[in-house]
């Protein structure tokens, strides 16, 4: 376990690929959410959602956070304190890049972005404290 990605971690997380979000209810029990993510060039792992999301009041609550991204032989967990943006101009430029990131018919890009922004929306941006990798091969 250490605070930074590998190589071989970085590419692993910038491939096709979704996550899984853990937040803290007020209980101790975890929430879970699958998330749409991108990493950015400093190792933070950006994502947006709606505002009055359960996952939102959970971390204004408790801020930390853990995030997997895996498939059948290979995973990176990361985690960590989240930080909460609401600046909507801010939001919408990380809503953009995740847009363009997963929906790949650019013509429908602007639309998604307008429908998903016409609702308050935060952004989520972890900069991993720990990182765990694993994976089958030792050829990573």
């Amino acid at each position: 376990m250490t605070n930074t990605l590998s190589d071989w971690a970085g590419e692993f997380l910038r491939e096709d690929r979704v996550g899984v979000l853990g937040t803290l209810n007020a209980d101790g029990s975890p929430h879970l959410s699958t998330m749409w993510y991108l990493l950015a060039d400093d190792g933070t792992v950006v994502m947006t959602t709606l505002s009055r999301n359960k996952k939102v009041k959970n971390l204004r609550r408790d801020p930390r956070i853990s995030f997997c991204v895996g498939d059948r032989t290979r995973s990176v967990s990361l985690s960590g304190y989240v930080t909460i943006s609401e600046d909507q101009a801010a939001v919408q430029q990380d809503l953009e890049r995740l847009v363009e990131r997963y929906v790949t018919d650019e013509g429908i890009r602007p639309g998604v972005v307008a429908t998903w922004m016409r609702q308050s929306q935060v952004a989520l941006h972890l900069k991993p404290e720990r990182v765990t990798e694993f994976s089958v091969s030792p050829l990573r």
